[in-house]
């Protein structure tokens, strides 16, 4: 393997990078996009420091300081570095944040100004989409471009402000977001139906009910209509984060000024059923039919999942076949519903049976059906029906092709890590990108096999592509290294989580708060308690 010294030469070669009397520096990219002097360059790496009075790109090419050599380290690593200018250039932010994270803001916009940065509203969004799960940074960054712009007059869009309300609200930063919606209304137009859409989600997410409320009402405030769509956002959030009741006290009383229609009580009625309450969703249910609202597809089919998830098979498959025999024929999700309620009860023969009926009666397959399949025979070893399967769907690219969830299923079945690569490499050529969920699933493989090298690989590549580290990463690190006695490990960890403003979970704290000398003969609960959390840190959402 090369080392990061020699990658960086190879990557000087292949951008022509020409060191000239006036040791100025530029990457001759083909659009010339980026382009720094050798002078922004240092003042980036050295700030407020003697800068190295000359380079020797040779084999003993180094930098006096580690930080230096750390941030050659990631750029030469890069598989992106080279290819699209704006990548280049946010990968460039990217490292200029990351090695001055910790300091004062002042320090950190000072470095950036250095930079010489061509600010535009892609270059923006790439930065902070790379600091999705450390909004520390893209909080800085952001504030920079809004105040300074780079000395070029650039003013951030909608999507640009988005992005960072997103992000805010995802790590709970209220009084920042705030800040940003202050902003936002200072300019005409900026604050739109996404932006509504974020703040509503994000409050319900952090239980603030009477704020997500309290924004459907400032609709007005922000030049956005009072409408229905408007008001069923608010309550498919509320009731997505276990607020039914709320939802629902809410939906009878604004009756007369949103007359509801059959998708406004599909989201009550979904509410009570993803709370897994069948006797309110049954209440509800009678509620929608002497309204005398007719019931749809989506009703159906949300009263069927409640009932199969709570194993009520027989109800469930009586409507079912109810509505084919009335001529109300029942979609593929619903018929998905049936299969994996009769799946997760072992009972596979009664599945293939629906399966069939499916078939019979035209309702064709889809990738949900194959991956429910693959997932529960994954779960008894029956692998050759499994992968029979998976060759079926990749034959199949118009309605089946496999997707991130099928190769979880499948990565979830693996022995042996040298299995992982060939997989991945697999999952590539079918155009199926990696995500969070993948890349933690990885993580914690190779956490469970030992294989350092290889989490070490993961967990810079998950950084450079923008999808992490995030909570639960960090969950699946600071509870294998417990579980593997390494106590200082897991303690860095965790102080580089919290140190992001990520929440541990409360088994992560008990954990950290155990490696106490007092914790000291609680070792075997410890580990057992590591073992459990680290299995559940990759499937929490």
């Amino acid at each position: 393997m090369k080392s990061s010294v020699q990658r960086l030469i190879i990557l000087t070669q292949k951008n022509k990078i020409q060191w000239n009397s006036s040791l100025g520096l530029q990457f001759q990219s083909r659009n010339r996009h980026f382009a720094l002097s050798l002078s922004n360059v240092q003042d980036s790496l050295f700030p407020n420091t003697q800068k190295p009075e000359k380079f020797i790109v040779d084999s003993n090419f180094y930098f006096d300081r580690i930080k230096a050599a750390r941030f050659v380290h990631s750029v030469a690593n890069s598989t992106e570095f080279g290819q699209d200018p704006e990548n280049e250039t946010a990968i460039w932010v990217q490292n200029v944040l990351k090695f001055r994270r910790d300091k004062p803001t002042e320090e950190i916009e000072q470095a950036l100004d250095r930079c010489g940065l061509v600010l535009t509203e892609c270059l923006v969004l790439n930065v902070l989409r790379r600091h999705r799960s450390d909004w520390k940074p893209a909080y800085v960054f952001f504030h920079w471009v809004c105040e300074r712009g780079g000395g070029t007059g650039f003013l951030p869009g909608s999507d640009a402000y988005n992005e960072i309300l997103d992000i805010l609200g995802r790590m709970r930063c209220f009084e920042e977001a705030h800040q940003v919606i202050d902003k936002m209304s200072q300019r005409k137009g900026l604050i739109n139906e996404v932006t509504y859409r974020i703040l509503v989600c994000r409050y319900a997410a952090a239980h603030r009910v009477e704020e997500a409320i309290d924004m459907f009402y400032r609709r007005k405030e922000f030049g956005l209509e009072l409408n229905l769509s408007a008001f069923q956002m608010l309550l498919m959030s509320l009731c997505r984060y276990k607020h039914v009741e709320d939802a629902e006290s809410l939906f009878y009383s604004k009756q007369n000024e949103f007359p509801p229609d059959i998708k406004t009580w599909n989201i009550i009625l979904s509410g009570w059923c993803v709370r897994g309450n069948v006797y309110e969703a049954k209440r509800f249910w009678k509620d929608i039919i002497a309204s005398g609202c007719q019931p749809d597809l989506y009703t159906y089919g949300t009263f069927i999942n409640s009932l199969a998830k709570k194993g009520k098979l027989g109800m469930a498959t009586k409507l079912l076949r109810a509505m084919w025999d009335n001529g109300f024929y029942p979609d593929v999700a619903i018929c998905n519903c049936i299969i994996d309620a009769l799946c997760f009860k072992k009972r596979i023969p009664e599945a293939l049976k629906v399966l069939q009926e499916m078939n019979e009666r035209g309702c064709l397959l889809n990738v949900v059906t194959y991956n429910t399949l693959i997932k529960y025979m994954c779960k008894i070893r029956w692998m050759d029906k499994v992968y029979e399967l998976f060759e079926e769907m990749e034959r199949n690219r118009e309605h089946c092709f496999p997707n991130a969830t099928t190769y979880v299923f499948l990565l979830k079945s693996l022995k042996k890590p040298e299995e992982v690569h060939s997989l991945l490499e697999r999952m590539e050529r079918s155009g199926c990108k990696m995500t969070n969920d993948i890349y933690n699933l990885v993580l914690k493989l190779y956490m469970d096999w030992n294989c350092q090298e290889r989490v070490r690989l993961i967990w810079n590549e998950m950084e450079r592509n923008g999808l992490g580290p995030d909570q639960r990463s960090y969950t699946i690190m600071i509870h294998g290294c417990y579980e593997k006695g390494q106590i200082k490990d897991a303690l860095r960890y965790f102080q580089e989580m919290t140190s992001k403003g990520m929440q541990p979970e409360p088994r992560t704290e008990i954990l950290v708060n155990s490696s106490k000398p007092s914790g000291q003969g609680r070792k075997g609960e410890l580990k057992e308690l590591g073992a459990n959390a680290n299995n559940d840190a990759w499937t929490s959402a």
